[in-house]
């Protein structure tokens, strides 16, 4: 009987085949036999449960205009950071990939170079999630056999375009195909929601809905604040040369997320600091920031952690849900920021802290009903130290999945033996899938449910669980909590 390595890669010597791809049905199950055999009895519970997707970053117009993807590799190379940041670390420049340059400037517009440029360097991926993500499109979306490489690069990159030009591979049919039954898109404050309305009329309103992410108004700091300031008034007829007005906006404009189906905000700050300001002490530092005088780094700072906690209090009179995830240091190479904008790659991971910084929110609205906040990090560090301890003790707290660079087996295994013992599985809000990356969507849900299904298998075996707890704890994780935690509070 072959291995399961040798069903992956199987060789024909004989005639010199290409290695062929073959997922194993029992990939990222636990390696002991029995932990497996009990882990593919709980994972079969899950794996065709619907996907509850409420911290993506597909962008909405991708659904309203619903045209076929551009190809191959602006579907599957281009838009993902994880992708690209690999590659980029070993060297290569990302204008070779077609990642647009801030300035316009020359980029490779030969999508069938970018996918051999990728198909070329696989092994780089090898021990990622990446990896698991892309082989699992590769096989289950596009029904492609070949492991990528640079003999097979032309081959795959015509499957896949043959395949995403069919009808039944455009955004929105999509969502039927990948079992979506709710997606979120992350919005600007600024954002005219006009897709939005576009897709409700027809009669996606409450399947692609909106997510205020109002980041880049409340950093003084950021570059076109001012300009993002103006923004705001024009799309929301407030008057924002005032601090209250420019308060009366983002109230507006979180009124007209509500009113198109938002559920959620979403808050990428430097630190999790929640300390209000005096309100005139707020006022005064907005007044000076928007006649372009100096800001220092601390007062920027003391701002931000300020909205934080102001749009805390606007979630208990909205009730949308807060999400918040610090502690990572955005741009951290200038010299790529300067050339291809945010969100290329370059962004690391900080040290986070959240015990005194969420204190000020806690003490006020924690115990409230009508607020909810979820809590990320990418500093697994404070799993057991400081969230789950958070998650375990106020009602108002929900601790949210592995995240970004610990979205991946090893970091879905630490988290539920750092965090669960102190703050339960209920207590956790299921799992996002936060990815620009649509096609691979499905791989990342998928490979969550595989790696719960391995922790609470383990469960079972140390007789702490009966299967039957096992099995409507995996359900609850993958679908339930999801739905239940961003639930709109009563506001």
């Amino acid at each position: 009987m072959p291995t399961p390595l040798e069903l992956e890669l199987e060789v024909d010597a004989a005639t010199s085949s290409p290695r062929r791809l073959s997922l194993h049905p029992d990939r990222a199950l636990p390696a002991d036999e029995h932990q497996r055999a009990v882990a593919r009895e709980i994972y079969g519970q899950t794996a065709q449960l619907p996907l509850i997707c409420m911290h993506g970053h597909v962008e909405a117009e991708v659904f309203a205009a619903n045209q076929p993807f551009a190809d191959p590799a602006q579907l599957l190379v281009v838009p993902d950071h994880y992708v690209t940041r690999m590659l980029v670390s070993q060297g290569i420049d990302p204008a070779s990939l077609g990642v647009p340059r801030a300035d316009g400037g020359p980029v490779e517009t030969d999508s069938r170079a970018i996918w051999r440029t990728f198909c070329r360097n696989w092994r780089l991926f090898r021990g990622t999630p990446s990896r698991y993500w892309m082989e699992h499109e590769l096989a289950e979306v596009f029904g492609v056999d070949l492991v990528p490489s640079a003999e097979t690069a032309d081959a795959i990159y015509d499957q896949i375009e043959a395949r995403i030009a069919e009808p039944g591979f455009r955004p929105l049919q999509l969502l039927d195909r990948f079992s979506i039954e709710l997606i979120s898109t992350t919005d600007s404050a600024t954002s005219g929601l006009e897709h939005h309305a576009q897709l409700a009329g027809e009669g996606y309103g409450e399947r692609i809905i909106p997510t205020f992410r109002p980041d880049a108004a409340v950093h003084l700091d950021r570059r076109g604040w001012r300009e993002e300031v103006a923004a705001l008034a024009e799309v929301s007829g407030e008057d924002t040369s005032s601090y209250e007005g420019f308060l009366g906006a983002l109230r507006e404009r979180r009124r007209a997320f509500v009113e198109a189906g938002g559920l959620a905000t979403d808050h990428g700050h430097l630190t999790a600091d929640t300390t209000p300001m005096d309100p005139a002490a707020a006022a005064q530092l907005y007044a000076r920031a928007l006649a372009g005088g100096q800001v220092s780094e601390q007062e920027a700072q003391a701002f931000a952690a300020h909205m934080l906690f102001v749009n805390a209090e606007m979630s208990c009179e909205d009730g949308l849900v807060m999400q918040i995830h610090p502690g990572v240091l955005r741009d951290h190479h200038r010299g790529t920021f300067e050339r291809h904008g945010q969100d290329k790659g370059f962004d690391i991971p900080v040290a986070a802290e959240f015990t005194r910084s969420l204190r000020p929110v806690l003490e006020r609205f924690g115990h409230d009903p009508r607020f909810r906040a979820i809590l990320f990090t990418v500093d697994e560090t404070v799993y057991s130290r400081e969230l789950a301890p958070l998650a375990g003790a106020y009602p108002s707290l929900r601790l949210g999945a592995p995240w970004w660079f610990l979205d991946s087996p090893e970091g879905m295994r630490r988290f539920r033996e750092t965090a669960t013992e102190t703050a339960g599985f209920y207590n956790t809000s299921g799992f996002v899938d936060d990815t620009r990356a649509f096609a691979s969507i499905p791989a990342r849900h998928d490979l969550f449910r595989r790696i719960d299904a391995g922790y609470l298998a383990r469960l079972v075996l140390e007789h702490r669980l009966s299967l039957e707890e096992a099995v409507e704890t995996a359900i609850d994780l993958a679908y339930t909590l999801p739905k239940t935690a961003y639930s709109r509070r009563s506001a």
